[in-house]
């Protein structure tokens, strides 16, 4: 393999190993990781759909009649708060790099995931509700 190559001094922290458990990887296309990485876009959202919900830990059907519920947010928007607690770091990458090309990918902290309805200007259909990833300050 071509990482075996590398020394492991030179290999970036947050890559050594196989997959770390407490991290969520997920794929940007480059309009949004620009965003991100300029610290001007600070959530990432994704489809309440079956995948998602087992990915985040949260029951489908629960997750499927807040989708249906038309009061379901408060007057802030804010739907519901999962108690994500495996998540400590949001892994965002440009399209799928390899491991050393660390100018894909960006280690930011993890603030939680809620559903809720997001922002169009990052690339959120308007009064639709997502799982929304929430990004904290960028660690490497």
């Amino acid at each position: 393999m071509e990482n075996e190559n590398i020394n492991e001094a030179e290999k970036p922290p947050f890559l050594v190993g196989a997959v770390m458990p407490s991290c969520l990887r997920l794929s940007l296309k480059t309009k949004w990781f620009e965003m991100t990485k300029a610290g001007t876009k600070t959530e990432d959202y994704r489809e309440l759909s079956p995948y998602w919900s087992k990915r985040f830990g949260t029951p489908i059907t629960w997750a499927m009649e807040a989708y249906i519920q038309p009061d379901f947010c408060d007057t802030d928007g804010v739907g519901y708060t999962l108690n994500q607690t495996n998540y400590k770091v949001n892994l965002m990458t440009l399209g799928y790099p390899k491991s050393t090309d660390t100018e894909r990918i960006l280690k930011l902290e993890h603030k939680g995931i809620e559903i809720r309805t997001g922002n169009p200007e990052w690339g959120a259909e308007p009064n639709k509700l997502y799982f929304v990833i929430m990004h904290g300050v960028i660690l490497a």
